[in-house]
């Protein structure tokens, strides 16, 4: 059974929502094991599960063009474990929320891929095609259109019940699926 970490942090729940999606995906394929890891709640023990997974995905809120802050604490402090290369050769990759359908989401997964590069870990991507014909709609996957991690937008005046829109979840539910899938062909050596 492969492990799969997904450790994000969510301010009012909408990227909750998000990680809770791409949980789905992950545990829905035969042979892997997914686990949420709020990083406002991580311990010792925790520390030690990301440790031995064998997939690292991060989530986390863009705010003011970046991961939110809480995220950016759960990176500093994964310096520990950088130290001791305790991630190498871990598989990686990230999701992202905001409210604007940009929103400089595109900054806050480089620096996921940063994180993971300097962890020496290997970057999984979405894998999907974009939804950008003039027939394309809200519910379509990968409707915003990223190679290089799920996105999903979150209307402002709406909360996490509504929103991100399902064609979000969907993609989030999809890569998942995707780095699980990937995760297992990688230790599995198929």
């Amino acid at each position: 059974m492969v492990k799969i970490a997904i450790v994000f942090h969510s301010g009012y729940g909408h990227t909750a929502r998000q990680a809770a999606a791409v949980h789905q995906g992950a545990d829905s394929v035969v042979g892997a094991s997914a686990t949420l890891y709020p990083v406002n709640e991580l311990t010792e023990a925790h520390w030690a599960e990301l440790n031995a997974a064998d997939a690292i995905i991060f989530g986390a809120p863009t705010y003011m063009g970046n991961a939110s802050a809480d995220f950016k604490k759960f990176a500093d402090a994964s310096s520990k474990p950088w130290f001791a290369q305790a991630w190498r050769n871990k598989i990686a990759g990230g999701f992202t929320n905001s409210a604007s359908l940009n929103g400089d989401k595109y900054a806050t997964l480089m620096s996921f891929v940063t994180l993971a590069m300097q962890h020496s870990m290997i970057w999984v991507g979405t894998g999907m095609l974009p939804a950008n014909s003039s027939q394309a709609h809200r519910n379509d996957i990968n409707r915003l259109g990223s190679f290089i991690g799920a996105m999903a937008q979150s209307d402002s005046d709406v909360g996490a019940d509504l929103a991100p829109p399902e064609g979000d979840l969907a993609t989030a539910r999809q890569y998942g699926k995707r780095i699980a899938e990937i995760t297992l062909q990688y230790v599995k050596g198929g």
